[in-house]
């Protein structure tokens, strides 16, 4: 009898693609994927430790697997078992580190071997330097696929705990890729999102770089969209911008992290750029695109962040004029440096900054989002969302930007133009 296998992801579009990529293991070792409910015989979480919410997150979801059946086989992977290392949950069977969740079946099997004996699967992953090849062929999402090209850090922000979970970078064949984008678009997805742990690094460890890889994916037939997940400000150059923005298939929709607009916390943060910079960065990004949206994370209450400081982020923010702003209180993650650092912010403090910024948000996406109005804007649509107001099929735009068309005619992965007439369309 099959086996039943349920996964749960956790974190970034990185782990949801190794999610994907290990259910596909599992599906072609034989094993049924059943939801993540009561009744599996294996529970596999891949984790996240970005954050103490997510390190708790993580927590729970283990002892849920447990709960839901005592007698599965739990197991463990991702960011929070690399960084707990041999310290793990006692609910846990199995802990599979990062660049070894493509072993997953081997584990597996040697752990239903050795008679059930608790079972751990961590690499020293500061000195690994080959990438953990793994690749889907379908994903969860039936019109876009996010494609995993890159793994690993070596930016050593001062805040953040990545770089010591994922290790040095470690960029994937650039054929390999291709293979998979072609394999996509064979099966119908018109949309791939190339990401990874620090995308704008891809290549160099291999020679490459992201701006050949997302040329060579342009000329794919079939994909009719190439988007980008998280950059860093540094790779928009003059070159990257008004390359980028000769392919028709780019979509006009980046992420920038920011993380503050104040360079006196830039500095303590280890982000090597200034405010100023990062707005030379969106400029160039305006000058070669029409209305871009530019998407960014911001985080509040960073070690000795002043009233002044805070002041100053939020006014660079305003300024900015971003279509998205995400949201961070920041956390204290152990091992780093900002852990140690002096004039940690209380957490009252953080929560009132943090409700500024989602406000101030909140405005800027709107005043975007009404500048669409009476627009007709290209829509990849994805499915049908029923309302009080009737039945919409819905879609994003290539800027990202959430579109519905009032039909009850399924238009699913395709391709429509949609005069965007009301506020109703624009679905949040």
């Amino acid at each position: 009898m099959k086996k039943k296998a349920a996964l749960h992801n956790l974190g970034c579009k990185v782990n949801a693609y190794e999610t994907e990529a290990m259910q596909e293991l599992l599906e072609q070792n034989g094993y049924e994927i059943v939801p993540f409910k009561e009744g599996a015989d294996v529970y596999i979480i891949n984790t996240c430790t970005v954050t103490n919410v997510a390190d708790r997150k993580s927590r729970q979801m283990l002892h849920k697997a447990r709960k839901m059946n005592p007698d599965a086989v739990v197991v463990a992977t991702g960011c929070y078992v690399q960084a707990r290392g041999e310290d793990i949950d006692p609910c846990v069977d199995i802990v599979v580190g990062n660049n070894k969740k493509k072993d997953l079946i081997a584990i597996l099997d040697e752990y239903y071997n050795a008679q059930h004996k608790i079972k751990k699967e961590l690499l020293d992953i500061n000195h690994e330097k080959e990438y953990e090849e793994m690749q889907v062929t379908h994903t969860a999402e039936h019109t876009r696929a996010y494609i995993k090209v890159q793994d690993g850090c070596n930016q050593f922000c001062s805040y953040c705990i990545i770089p010591y979970t994922r290790g040095r970078v470690r960029s994937r064949n650039l054929e390999h890729v291709l293979e998979e984008v072609r394999t996509l678009a064979a099966s119908g997805y018109k949309e791939v999102v190339l990401t990874g742990i620090h995308l704008s690094s891809y290549g160099i460890d291999t020679g490459e770089s992201l701006l050949e890889l997302i040329q060579k994916v342009h000329e794919i037939d079939g994909i009719k969209r190439i988007r980008l997940g998280s950059l860093e400000p540094r790779i928009i150059t003059e070159e990257f911008a008004s390359s980028i923005a000769a392919l028709p298939k780019m979509c006009p929709h980046f992420h920038l992290s920011l993380q503050s607009g104040c360079n006196a916390t830039l500095k303590r943060m280890n982000r090597r750029y200034s405010a100023e910079e990062y707005m030379e960065k969106c400029d160039l990004l305006r000058k070669y695109f029409h209305n871009p949206a530019l998407t960014t994370d911001v985080i509040v209450g960073f070690p000795g962040e002043t009233q002044e400081e805070f002041a100053e982020s939020m006014d660079f923010v305003d300024r900015v004029n971003f279509y998205e702003t995400h949201i961070f209180k920041y956390s204290r993650r152990a091992g780093t440096k900002a852990a140690v650092m002096p004039d940690q912010v209380p957490e009252e403090i953080k929560s009132e900054r943090s409700a500024k910024m989602i406000e101030l948000g909140h405005r800027k996406q709107k005043v975007y989002e009404e500048k669409l109005l009476g627009t007709t804007q290209e829509v990849l649509m994805e499915e049908a969302v029923e309302t009080e107001d009737g039945i919409y099929q819905v879609g994003h735009t290539k800027e990202y930007v959430k579109i519905g068309l009032k039909t009850e005619e399924n238009l699913s992965n395709q391709l429509k133009n949609v005069k965007i007439e009301d506020t109703k369309q624009i679905i949040h």
